[in-house]
């Protein structure tokens, strides 16, 4: 069955041909590390870890980067503010972001590149921008021509005049057009910087993506993706850099971006008290669970992140891992549905959906695969519990000796102990399930 995606450039669905089938290439941006990233973060990385995963059943070989931006104003600010050095902040954030990112289930990428260790590379692209002329040094600043390129504006559709006001950008006295943007800036001796043909200074974010993706995939690649956030500025000033500096009339040949993630109708902000990171979500929720709601609608249609939905995420996965629990599981192909699911643009509702008609555990277990779910041993997914939680029940040895206490009175037919046992357990948060094979439990 042949991948069909859906192309931001082309506003259609296409079926996925690769420039070089022998070496698939997929670039998807990644953080800006100063912080634990939010719940609308995780879900570009969810939804195009699934795309991976499709790839790598598809084709012998599968290069997927993705970045982290390690130097930006922003950085450069909360570094400031805590005391600390950019490098410890970093540090810090980065190996948050990425023990937050494995334990939503997400394969990390092949490359995972920082953008500090390409600045060499940014410069070069910068001079070849100015000496192709799509490219100009002013006080300081080397910012993009954007008159210098036709079509700019292709990805995001926008004119001239949108582009100017969609920028959101200071109109600087320096500027040729006010819908140029900067390449490169100068930094004072307190800010991070960098030796350069204009001067110390640091690169524009933009370039950076340009530059990391050019290095490690080549001048053109298969698929470019991130948010719908991104298509403008970011994506649309990327392709202008790449395309302008390459002379190649695409930079990736497909590009996706997933839609919006709102909090229980309504958009996550810090001042409606509803913004969640990722970090403390995990404190509160298996990361399956986390991962499920995520992709329960199709990644290009807004998302709706609720209480309720992870309610029912959990006790779909209960459902799930109750099936696999005592099994002997084979290993099985990716069942048919779910994989001509997954070929028509990602459709993992539908995937989903034909999870839920599988019975036979093997073939659930390798459905479920294909989205990354259902990784666990189903003892220690029952065993989870909240942060806190299981410190103040039971311990796992506690348990099993109240089971084992529990079935001694069974045996000598003292029901009365025997059932006070299972409801002093249940109390506590611990369920108790019997069955032909004996007593097992989980966490409630």
């Amino acid at each position: 069955m042949s991948l069909v995606v859906y192309n931001t450039l082309s506003r259609e669905k296409e079926p996925f041909v690769p420039l070089d089938p022998s070496h698939v290439r997929l670039y998807v941006c990644g953080p800006t590390v100063y912080d634990y990233v939010h719940i609308g973060n995780a879900r570009p990385v969810v939804v195009f870890d699934v795309l991976y995963r499709l790839l790598k059943r598809r084709y012998a070989r599968v290069t997927y980067v993705r970045n982290i931006t390690d130097i930006d104003d922003k950085i450069m600010v909360r570094a400031a503010e805590n005391r600390e050095s950019i490098d410890a902040l970093t540090e810090r954030t980065a190996a948050a972001y990425q023990s937050d990112m494995s334990r939503l289930g997400a394969l990390p990428p092949d490359v995972e590149p920082r953008a500090t260790k390409y600045v060499g590379e940014m410069i070069a692209l910068i001079e070849r921008l100015v000496a192709r002329g799509h490219a100009y040094a002013a006080e300081g600043h080397v910012l993009f021509d954007v008159p210098s390129m036709e079509d700019y504006g292709r990805l995001s559709r926008r004119s001239h005049d949108e582009l100017i006001a969609g920028a959101r950008v200071e109109v600087a006295p320096y500027k040729k057009d006010p819908a140029d943007f900067v390449l490169w800036k100068p930094s004072t001796d307190a800010q991070a910087g960098w030796p350069s043909p204009w001067g110390r200074g640091r690169p524009g974010w933009h370039i950076e993506c340009s530059a990391m993706s050019g290095a490690l995939l080549g001048e053109t690649f298969d698929i470019h993706a991130g948010g719908l956030d991104l298509i403008f500025p970011h994506h649309e000033n990327e392709i202008a850099q790449s395309r302008s500096a390459f002379g190649h009339a695409i930079m990736a040949k497909y590009w996706m971006h997933n839609g919006f993630l709102n909090i229980s109708g309504e958009k996550m902000s810090k001042s409606l008290g509803n913004f969640f990171t990722v970090h403390e979500l995990l404190d509160q929720y298996p990361g399956e669970v986390i991962r499920l709601l995520l992709l329960s609608a199709q990644y290009r249609q807004p998302l709706d992140f609720t209480p309720e939905g992870l309610a029912q995420a959990k006790g779909t996965l209960d459902r799930w891992y109750g099936l696999l629990r005592g099994k002997a599981l084979e290993d099985r192909p990716i069942p048919a549905a779910v994989e001509e699911a997954l070929s028509d643009d990602l459709n993992t509702p539908l995937a989903i959906s034909a999870l839920h008609q599988l019975r036979d555990p093997s073939e659930l277990k390798a459905g479920a695969s294909a989205l990354g779910l259902l990784q666990q041993d189903p003892e220690a997914w029952f065993r989870w519990a909240p942060a806190g939680a299981a410190d103040a029940g039971p311990s796992d040895t506690e348990i099993e000796a109240a089971i084992a206490a529990r079935q001694a009175a069974r045996k000598a037919k003292d029901f009365k102990e025997s059932d006070r046992i299972r409801d002093d357990l249940k109390a506590k948060g611990v369920i108790l399930e019997d069955g032909p094979k004996g007593t097992t439990w989980k966490r409630g």
